[in-house]
This record gives structure tokens, C-alpha cells and sequence, in this order.
């Protein structure tokens, strides 16, 4: 029997893959972050300009949001992103 990860590997490239890994943990980060603030997304429209239906398109991952936009909504979550090895992602 084939797994969801041997499908994956078929229908997908590695480079692919890795681009979605990188978009789930950084959205996961956000609404970690969203969530232990206490923060609704109404509030974080209020606190990043973004307004609510795009936070909440980008944590449904409706959308693939720019750089600017997630830079903007994690600015007064007190995060901001890493550039580092992909390796250790």
C-alpha cells in the first residue's frame, strides 16, 4: 500500500516539497505565536495593517502570501524570519 509520502514524492519535485515545508512551518509559526498571544485575527489586522480575510487565507493556506506580507504580520507578533541552512529546516 502507497503512503501519502510515496505520492508525494511521485507527484512532486524535492525542490517542491521543500518550498512547501518552508510554508507550513512558517504559517505554523504564526498561528503558534497568534494563538499564545491571546491574539484573534481581527487584532492582528488592527496591529499589522493586513487586513483579517488575508491573515485568514494565509493560515487556511489558501494563499501564497509575499514576503512583505508575512514580514508585516509577524513584525508585532515579536517574530521575524531566519535565513539559515535548509538542512537544519
Amino acid at each position: 500500500m502507497r503512503t501519502w509520502k510515496d505520492v508525494r514524492q511521485e507527484v512532486y519535485t524535492a525542490e517542491e516539497i521543500r518550498e512547501s515545508n518552508l510554508r507550513v512551518a512558517i504559517i505554523g509559526e504564526l498561528i503558534k505565536a497568534r494563538n499564545e498571544q491571546g491574539i484573534s485575527q481581527r487584532e492582528l489586522e488592527q496591529l499589522s495593517g493586513v487586513k483579517q480575510p488575508i491573515i485568514s487565507r494565509m493560515e487556511a493556506g489558501e494563499t501564497s502570501p509575499q514576503l512583505d506580507t508575512i514580514l508585516r504580520v509577524l513584525a508585532p507578533l515579536g517574530k521575524t524570519l531566519y535565513v539559515g541552512d535548509l538542512e537544519k529546516v
